[in-house]
């Protein structure tokens, strides 16, 4: 099997772990006794792990990555089995309340550390195996593996928690320590003997990324605040029941989901563009998208904006390639870091920027959604080093 395939099986597996709970946390808190504050919390407190630790792993995987990989894998595992545990002492009434929030959200903290080191070694180690020219299209394939993660995972998740809520949390780990099984038998080591060193020191300021990083900060920011909102939007503007908002909003999100697969796993393999291509494209997409959200009234115009919004991600491929090739072949872990760490920090604040401003007005999130994009063809246009990635990428020299 090729690196690629496995690293593709790798990281659907891992989201694949992470998105089956996306279903049960709630109901599971709520059984626990739980308030919504404190479930919140718990995504939170991931997120803002991998917000401060993705740039570690990021420049630790250079000197190695498969390490790094397994590190992160296991982590994760450990973190969902006393994730897990902790939740059955709660049931039992073994930890009162307070420790048992304490329990719950370090495990949640534990996860969000160890699995911060998955996605940027993943990147890095895609960059050490693809030439330049090559790049882009790979990075669409990491992208369908996280689309399609997110589509199936809670799914199953809704599935097991018909066995108990406890179920899918074991579940998910059961999995990762598969996940590290397969990797630690079938992945290659991506760096030789000789590049097995400490990644120099990457900054956030750097001319060559802040950009690129501001880019991907918003457009994930963007992103999580449509996610967190479109269900409530969904029910209020078409006057739906709860029963027919879940109907009506999981077809809708299984639509974006499959074309968004579709737009990164086949075409932008298929069309082969360099990334400022993929961008300027992809990102009026988002824009139209956002802005139909903002004003539709009707399920066929809402969710046909949700379609474009799904069209529109093929500028995530585009902007993942753009980073990497933006540094030297010594940078790729810290790059991968960085960008990881700035799309945990849309994730942060995602929630709380979308639920917000959709209690001021439901059209305030996507129209906020939109000004993100908008300020990313700002720096799309005007920055000259994002120009040249339109030959970088088709021209580059191979590795």
């Amino acid at each position: 099997m090729k690196p690629l395939a496995i690293l593709f099986l790798t990281l659907f597996n891992s989201i694949l772990g992470l998105s089956v709970l996306f279903p049960i946390l709630g109901p599971l808190g709520r059984e626990l006794g739980l308030s919504e504050v404190q479930v919140g919390l718990f995504s939170t407190g991931y997120a803002l792990m991998q917000f401060l630790l993705s740039p570690y792993w990021g420049r630790r995987s250079e000197q190695g990555r498969k390490p790094v990989l397994l590190v992160g894998i296991l982590g994760f595992a450990a973190s969902f089995y006393l994730f897990a545990l902790f939740a059955w002492l709660g049931y039992q009434k073994i930890l009162g309340e307070g420790w048992l929030f304490a329990c719950l959200i370090s495990a949640r903290l534990l996860g969000g550390a160890f699995s911060s080191a998955t996605l940027p070694t993943a990147q890095a180690y895609l960059a050490d195996i693809t030439p330049k020219e090559a790049r882009t299209q790979n990075f669409a394939v990491l992208g369908a593996a996280f689309g399609l993660g997110v589509i199936f995972g809670p799914a199953i998740g809704a599935a097991l928690a018909h066995l108990g809520l406890l179920v899918p949390v074991v579940f998910s780990a059961s999995l990762a320590l598969l996940n590290a099984l397969f990797v630690w038998r079938v992945l290659p080591e991506s760096r030789r003997k000789e590049q097995l060193e400490p990644s120099p020191l990457l900054s956030w300021r750097d001319p060559r990324v802040w950009p690129l990083l501001v880019m991907g900060l918003s457009l994930n920011l963007a992103s999580i605040a449509m996610e967190q909102t479109v269900a409530f939007l969904y029910q209020d503007r078409l006057g739906l029941s709860p029963a027919q908002t879940a109907q009506a909003v999981g077809l809708a999100l299984v639509v974006f989901g499959l074309v968004g697969v579709g737009a990164q796993g086949f075409w932008v393999r298929w069309v082969r563009w360099p990334p400022r291509a993929l961008l300027g494209l992809g990102l009026p997409l988002l824009l139209l998208g956002y802005l139909g959200l903002a004003i539709a009234p009707s399920f066929p115009l809402l969710t046909a904006s949700l379609v474009l919004l799904g069209l529109g991600t093929m500028a995530l491929p585009g902007l993942s390639a753009a980073q990497s090739l933006a540094v030297s072949d010594q940078e790729q872990g810290a790059v991968a870091g960085l960008a990881s760490a700035a799309q945990a920090l849309g994730r942060m604040l995602g929630p709380v920027v979308g639920t917000g401003l959709y209690g001021l007005s439901p059209a305030y999130p996507y129209v906020f959604s939109a000004f993100l994009v908008a300020l990313a063809l700002v720096f799309l246009i005007s920055r000259p080093q994002l120009a040249r990635l339109q030959t970088s990428a088709a021209t580059g020299p191979g590795r």
